[in-house]
């Protein structure tokens, strides 16, 4: 019955708990081990505000947008996030998201994962082939 009352209020983080692959069984290579401690509760009560900043600052800004211009500017910015969201590289080579950030106008600012989410440094590197024929779902 705690357990019940302490989830309720939390949000499920979908960046930490995997997703079973094609025979129901978690693909660790991929996507890391589990942990159902990340799965239930946030480890500080900061890290759910720290992962909807950007979510409610977007929101505040389309708002604001519409206050003031009408309801024409927040979709026509709507629209451009998306289209700027689908422009990636090849699965396997770090994207940098550059026209997202120029939109939003974060270009200029150097934040944490600016500096410590260096992709060289990251275990996901693989195979091109294999990475490009998983993301196309050859493979």
């Amino acid at each position: 019955m705690f357990l019940k009352y302490c989830l309720k209020d939390s949000v499920p983080v979908t960046g930490l708990c995997p997703q079973a692959g094609s025979y129901g069984v978690q693909d660790s290579l991929r996507r890391g081990f589990s942990s159902v401690k990340n799965e239930l509760l946030p480890s500080h009560p900061l890290e759910l505000s720290e992962k909807n900043f950007q979510l409610n600052q977007d929101k505040m800004n389309f708002n604001t947008l519409r206050n003031i211009q009408g309801l024409h500017a927040p979709l026509k910015l709507q629209m451009e996030y998306r289209a700027a969201r689908q422009i990636q590289r090849l699965p396997f080579l770090p994207s940098s998201n550059l026209a997202l950030d120029t939109l939003r106008g974060s270009d200029d600012s150097i934040g944490f994962e600016d500096i410590l989410n260096d992709p060289v440094q990251s275990e996901m590197m693989g195979d091109p082939h294999i990475m490009t024929e998983y993301k196309l779902g050859v493979l």
